[in-house]
């Protein structure tokens, strides 16, 4: 009888070890604090929130959002630069802890992803020259419109724009801003950010907004099952909130003050 109660308790004991294993390795905050990095996925091409600097390193509102972050977790953050197509991949497969990429909440990201409270204003609508008569969803029928694959604003347009109109989808924001600057298409689906970054580099065709799509804040996105690292992220994003330093950063980058109430 000895053999089988012993394999029996070394098959238990085993049992609990994975166990143990795999709840440890399902904290990811745990895993931050141990490795003390925190690994965050950024925009590389979305000027203010994120895009190359002179030195060619990322600058913007979500990089100094991410520091924040790190700096109240007292780790080293490494930025990973992504694009809109390939954010949440890139959190899915562990390749980073974090997004923050002004990622926009819907309820098809929400089936596969959770999100903090917001950390950024921002809204998305459809811009074009000045004489263009745009004022509705409606008024897109017999017009081609630009946008990025995989933001917010090309699933809204790809939803909603009439059967006649064209959504032309671009793989990045420099690409979807330069089809609209030289004209290849009458309208530009995207953020207000973006859209002022445009009307710098253009004065022979600035962007004018015609109508608002959405009202989307961003949101830090990260992988389900994480309540430790999900509270602790609302945790900071609160005191910033509180103490001024998210003011200071949407001073820097959006130019304006946050919302009232937000």
């Amino acid at each position: 009888m000895k053999p089988a109660i012993s394999s029996f308790a070394a098959f238990f004991v085993g049992a609990l070890a994975l166990a143990g294993a795999t709840a440890a390795s399902a904290e990811a905050l745990d895993d931050i604090m141990a490795s003390k990095v925190l690994k965050v996925a950024v925009p590389q091409d979305f000027a203010p929130f994120g895009s190359a600097g002179p030195d060619l390193k990322p600058v913007g509102y979500d990089i100094d959002t991410a520091n924040l972050i790190g700096a109240a977790l007292g780790v080293k953050v490494e930025i990973i630069p992504v694009t809109s197509a390939n954010r949440i991949p890139y959190l899915q497969t562990k390749k980073a802890d974090l997004v923050i990429s002004s990622l926009g909440k819907n309820p098809e990201r929400e089936k596969v992803i959770d999100f903090s409270s917001a950390y950024a204003p921002f809204f998305s609508g459809v811009y074009g020259v000045k004489d263009l008569a745009v004022a509705s969803v409606g008024d897109l029928a017999g017009k081609t419109v630009g946008a990025t694959r995989g933001a917010i604003e090309e699933q809204e347009i790809t939803n909603t724009a009439p059967s006649t109109a064209t959504v032309k989808r671009f793989e990045d924001n420099n690409a979807t801003i330069a089809a609209f600057v030289s004209g290849q298409v009458d309208l530009i689906a995207t953020g207000n950010t973006v859209a002022a970054v445009i009307a710098e580099r253009s004065t022979a065709r600035p962007p004018v907004l015609k109508f608002v799509i959405k009202d989307s804040p961003c949101f830090v996105g990260l992988n389900k099952e994480e309540p430790k690292l999900l509270a602790r992220v609302n945790e900071i994003i609160a005191k910033a909130k509180a103490d001024g330093s998210l003011e200071k950063i949407s001073q820097k980058w959006l130019k304006a003050s946050l919302p009232a109430g937000f």
